[in-house]
């Protein structure tokens, strides 16, 4: 303890005293014969500890009730009451008013003191290391928010539909614990996007994250990539090498396209993901790790279990949490945000390039196609649409030109009109867009209202609205 000691005494000699003694401390010293001069010094500065007299004279308050109202302004102040003739009584009312410490002015003053101070030092240490503590904390949760946002920007989990905030959601919420992670859904979705960005915010976000696609590793060295190998394990094994799980050690490791292992490497994993150990091929050195497992697919694990092909007990391990993407048809609201995004990423990227917004009729043509390929097919066609085409302004007939063969059906129609019909107004066309969508979501929910109203993130009277509005009766 190194700060200022306020004392506060009527009696001269009695803070010559209080200085002489916490000088030889080392501590700087503010006295005071009056408490509420006190008060209005501590209003504008810091101490580290009051030292107060219970009698501070007649017609003044009494230390005790000082010592009230630096409580309320100051509560973790240490407070020590000093007293000419203390009684018992006199020590309870100090306590409850919020002092550390009771103390008889008598020979031993100075002793008393001493002892007194040694044990205010010891409650001062746990106070800062309390305020240490929370200023970490509120640090830690700042740096989760912007880890969150980072999660949604810089690994571009783009959209605001209710599937993709209900992804987010389990991405924020398991982040933090360290237990495996199954990733689902088809291809293009976004599977080691979601796994990066749990990494990202977890605690392990500063240590690697390592990725290996499973399908693109033949079986016979599967083995050698994820555990390794030792100098002369195989033909050209020259020297010794670590695989992915010793790589990832203190981090992430994700698994892509895990539903591609055999039933024997299916039991491999199983054994690292319940050990976190391992041997490195043709070695006898048990290696010990720490990492974090997140694994994807496209397959239908529960019905290669049943198929007998992936082991019931490695999915079990695997999903402590279960992520399930949703095709991109399933969230053709998020179609505009989404184009939008690549528009503004491929202009960062590729200098020269003309094309500076979408026009309404190019998002609705956009919204019109199923996406097989789900995101990562609706990126490529944006980029081709915006490198083919001739103005600042992306339209329909742009993105018709980047479309695949398959999706050149003829014109649905929308409302009462073509939602890419250049001749109406842009007012007609965005309404003939919003029809679109919302007719959209009303087949793929069989006509629930109910359910059409959350695909699209409306509230179910804002959806009956639309509902009227366009006439859109199941016919």
């Amino acid at each position: 303890m190194s700060g200022t000691i306020v004392c506060v005494d009527d009696q001269a000699e009695v803070r010559r005293l209080l200085a002489e003694v916490f000088k030889a401390r080392g501590r700087d010293v503010q006295p005071f014969d009056d408490g509420e001069a006190a008060i209005a010094w501590l209003a504008a500065h810091e101490a580290e500890m009051v030292v107060l007299d219970l009698d501070l004279g007649m017609g003044k308050r009494t230390g005790i009730e000082i010592c009230k109202s630096l409580r309320a302004a100051h509560p973790d102040l240490p407070i020590i009451i000093l007293t000419g003739h203390g009684t018992i009584d006199d020590a309870v009312l100090a306590v409850k008013a919020g002092a550390v410490d009771f103390l008889t002015k008598d020979p031993y003053l100075e002793d008393k003191l001493e002892i007194s101070v040694d044990k205010v030092e010891r409650i001062l240490h746990h106070i800062n290391e309390r305020r240490r503590l929370e200023d970490e904390n509120q640090a830690l949760r700042a740096t989760n928010e912007r880890l969150r946002k980072l999660a949604g920007k810089r690994w571009q989990i783009v959209g605001d539909s209710p599937p993709v905030r209900a992804v987010l959601s389990k991405i924020e919420k398991v982040a933090p614990v360290p237990r495996p992670v199954l990733v689902l859904g088809p291809r293009g979705t976004g599977k080691e996007l979601v796994a990066r960005a749990i990494h990202t915010l977890s605690p392990r976000a500063s240590e690697p994250f390592i990725t290996i696609n499973c399908a693109a590793v033949p079986e016979n060295l599967l083995e050698s990539e994820l555990f390794g190998h030792e100098q002369g394990a195989f033909t050209g094994a020259t020297k010794q090498k670590e695989g992915k799980f010793e790589l990832a050690d203190g981090g992430t490791l994700f698994l892509d396209e895990i539903g591609n292992m055999s039933m024997d490497f299916q039991a491999k994993i199983l054994r690292v993901l319940e050990y976190q150990r391992f041997e490195r091929v043709a070695g006898s050195e048990s290696i010990q790790v720490n990492v974090r497992i997140i694994a994807a697919t496209n397959a239908d694990l529960k019905a290669a279990i049943t198929a007998g092909t992936f082991r019931a007990d490695l999915y079990d391990r695997l999903a402590f949490e279960v992520i399930t993407l949703p095709a991109l048809a399933e969230r053709l609201a998020d179609v505009p945000v989404l184009a939008a995004y690549f528009l503004s990423l491929f202009r960062q990227e590729v200098a020269g390039i003309t094309v500076k917004e979408i026009a309404p009729e190019a998002f609705a043509r956009l919204a019109r196609y199923d996406y097989p390929g789900n995101v990562r097919e609706l990126k490529n066609v944006v980029e081709r649409a915006i490198y083919m085409a001739q103005g600042e302004r992306l339209t329909a007939a742009d993105v018709d030109g980047a479309l695949p063969p398959e999706a050149h059906d003829a014109a649905v129609p929308v409302g009462n009109g073509f939602v890419d019909d250049p001749a109406r107004s842009l007012v007609e066309r965005v309404e003939a867009f919003e029809a679109f969508l919302c007719k959209d979501a009303l087949e793929r929910t069989r006509f629930v209202q109910k359910e059409a109203a959350a695909a699209l993130g409306l509230s179910y009277d804002q959806f009956r609205q639309r509902y009227r509005k366009y006439g859109l009766g199941k016919e």
